[in-house]
């Protein structure tokens, strides 16, 4: 306690409610009323799609509706499957009875192809988002896609990932798929979506 009529030493500056207002004038007519540097609320939250396909307008419908009131920003990726897993792959179709799509599986990768199908995917999925009136850029990956995703989320601070597959029996079933490696990755939600499906994997 100090004595009376002593000033106590190292005290904490009291600013007054005018002081405060005052500063904030000042800082007001330094950066504008209207261009303060943050403008008086946060920014619009990004939402990273990790897609193998072209978004159906179903699968985009569905990613925009559970962020619209955030009006989220997405960031689209698409790895260009160079290096598939044959025998993944004849086992994911078979599994769903699709035996020309098993048989096709079985030839070999032409790299030139897959990327230009990266490509298309991309640019139809990018097309799909600008038809519900929403942000979004994209790039192609490697295929391994889980380097640059999580490269993605520290750069832009995503709020959320999308990954959009098909149903891969081996994958999905010993928890090697694209999900289960970004949730072991990555410390935020991470929701596995069907193509063209409403299901969630």
């Amino acid at each position: 306690m100090s004595e009376p009529g002593v000033e106590p030493t190292n005290s904490t500056p009291i600013v007054t409610a005018t002081e405060t207002d005052a500063s904030r004038s000042d800082e007001q007519a330094e950066w504008g009323e209207d261009s303060s540097p943050h403008h008086g609320s946060t920014p619009a939250p990004t939402v990273i799609v990790l897609t193998e396909e072209a978004l159906k307008p179903v699968d985009v419908e569905k990613i925009v509706a559970m962020h619209q009131d955030e009006e989220a920003t997405y960031r689209v990726l698409v790895p260009a499957d160079t290096d598939r897993n044959v025998l993944s792959s004849f086992l994911d179709h078979l599994s769903l009875f699709e035996m020309r799509e098993a048989l096709d599986s079985l030839r070999p990768v032409d790299g030139t192809a897959a990327h230009a199908d990266a490509d298309t995917a991309l640019s139809t999925t990018l097309g799909e988002f600008a038809a519900h009136d929403v942000a979004a850029t994209g790039e192609i990956t490697a295929d391994d896609p889980m380097p640059t995703l999580i490269e993605e989320v520290a750069r832009l601070g995503a709020l959320e990932v999308v990954v959009v597959t098909e149903p891969h029996a081996v994958e999905d079933t010993f928890h090697t798929d694209w999900a289960s490696k970004a949730r072991e990755a990555l410390g935020l939600p991470v929701l596995h979506m069907y193509a063209g499906d409403w299901r969630l994997g």
